[in-house]
């Protein structure tokens, strides 16, 4: 059984709804398509398997069903957080905030609606962002670990899901404290890259687990650090951040909880594993550990049927960190 060695902030084990089919859900109509937007001046993009990808050093997918699968996190999340965008003690009215790996552009978009008087700014490597806005948010295609091309200060920088993705991690957390105003903030989001039980119900062999160990070592072998988010808060401790707080979070996969929130949540990270699978591992284990093809859809289709399979009742640990700049 893989896991995390941390406490999560809730004590209380997540109850499993035993009258529940724990049948694969379907997604709920309020998620959005978004219109893809390209910019090929700006990026060059290649197709290999029949998914597109951008040029370059990032190993996911970029294309319409990848935008989906990261707007359903979205949702996840924002479910997860109890309906909220945010959690750090920010008032975002007036403010200067950053999106950083925005992707979809979906968390800035909702902020622009929600705080009209804010300025919104989403930063990502690739213009897939809707050509529609609010007039206080705009678009940036840019690389967070390289210079910045704008280098005004923020009130308030968040960040996401990114794992997977950053090279050095206490470098990029010591350029966000760079680019935050004294007295501005931060807030990280991102889950353990292992999955666990609380009843012994996921075990080693488990596919999904498997599945996620060996991106880790595709990972590593190209220097990227998949399971960044327990030392985030160590990260912000050591580049100056003041008044941190963590709270740890269950992230269920499946429909077997029996809150009727989790159920939801649940339902959307399988739907997140049962789409989003290939992208996960497509690349990264054909081109770095040496698959072939078939076998990379072989796994694919197990984890897949995995996380199908009733009686499991698996978890992500999910992080949320949040600090505060020094005031002058």
């Amino acid at each position: 059984m893989e896991l995390d060695s941390e406490r999560v902030s809730d004590h209380s084990r997540v109850e499993v709804d035993e009258s529940s089919a724990e049948n694969r859900a379907t997604l709920s109509e309020e998620l959005l398509d978004f219109t893809e937007s390209l910019h090929s001046s700006i990026v060059h993009y290649e197709w290999k398997n029949g998914r597109r990808y951008r040029e370059g050093n990032y190993k996911f997918p970029n294309d319409e069903r990848e935008q989906d699968r990261l707007n359903l996190v979205h949702y996840a999340i924002y479910y997860l957080c109890d309906e909220k965008l945010f959690l750090a003690p920010v008032n975002p009215h007036g403010n200067k905030i950053l999106d950083a790996g925005t992707g979809t552009g979906k968390w800035p978009i909702e902020m622009g609606d929600l705080y009209p008087s804010a300025e919104l700014t989403g930063v990502d490597l690739s213009p897939i962002q809707p050509r529609w806005a609010p007039p206080n948010v705009k678009f940036i295609v840019e690389d967070i670990e390289e210079d910045w091309i704008e280098t005004e200060l923020y009130d308030f920088i968040h960040c996401r899901y990114l794992m997977g993705s950053i090279k050095d991690w206490p470098r990029l957390v010591q350029k966000f404290y760079q680019h935050l105003k004294p007295g501005g903030w931060v807030e990280f989001k991102d889950s353990s890259s292992s999955i666990y039980s609380e009843d012994g119900s996921v075990t080693p062999d488990y596919k999904v687990a498997e599945m996620l160990r060996n991106l880790r070592m595709a990972s590593d072998k190209i220097g990227i650090n998949m399971d960044h988010a327990p030392s985030l808060k160590g990260w912000m401790e050591q580049a100056g951040f003041t008044n941190i707080e963590q709270r740890i979070m269950r992230l269920p996969i499946g429909t077997w909880p029996k809150n009727k929130r989790l159920k939801l949540i649940g339902a959307m990270m399988a739907s997140h594993y049962l789409e989003g699978v290939e992208a996960f591992t497509l690349i990264p284990f054909t081109e770095i550990l040496g698959w072939t093809t078939a076998e990379v859809d072989e796994l694919n289709t197990q984890v897949r049927a995995a996380v199908q399979t009733k009686g499991v009742h698996a978890l992500h640990n999910y992080y949320i960190v949040w600090g505060q700049k020094p005031e002058m």
